[in-house]
């Protein structure tokens, strides 16, 4: 499971992969509910769930219940592009609990820690990646 955290005060948003063990501890967790940092390796900090998508692509709803698809007649929200005021379309979104079928869960960073975030997301790997390319 792939989740995106986005930190308010900077605009970046960091990936992160969890393996199954510690993508399990996620399940059953609703849009708006709050995460602590130490299951996503960020010890200190504190997000809470935005959105998301599962395995297939279709983006979690906030207003379908439970972790099931189904197809409902929205007028806003994601995926919609209106062409005339008053339009409706009948999409296809997942519920708002994550299960094993969510592929990706977007969240937003509300209390920080003491050390910065950059110390455990931050994209070190790919510069010491990139001076082993040159040398």
């Amino acid at each position: 499971m792939k989740i995106v955290i986005s930190d308010t005060k900077t605009g970046k948003s960091y990936s992160v992969e969890l393996d199954k063990s510690k993508s399990t501890m996620l399940y059953g967790k609703k849009i708006g509910d709050e995460i602590d940092g130490n299951e996503l390796g960020i010890p200190g900090y504190k997000t809470v769930i935005t959105g998301g998508s599962d395995t297939s692509g279709f983006p979690i709803s906030k207003n379908v219940s439970g972790v099931r698809k189904a197809k409902v007649l929205i007028s806003r929200g994601v995926g919609i592009k209106k062409s005339h005021n008053g339009d409706r379309l009948r999409k296809t979104v997942r519920g708002n609990s994550t299960s094993e079928e969510t592929g990706e869960i977007n969240t937003k960073i509300t209390s920080y820690g003491a050390k910065p975030i950059e110390e455990f997301l931050g994209k070190k790997e790919k510069k010491e990646e990139k001076e082993e390319k040159k040398d």
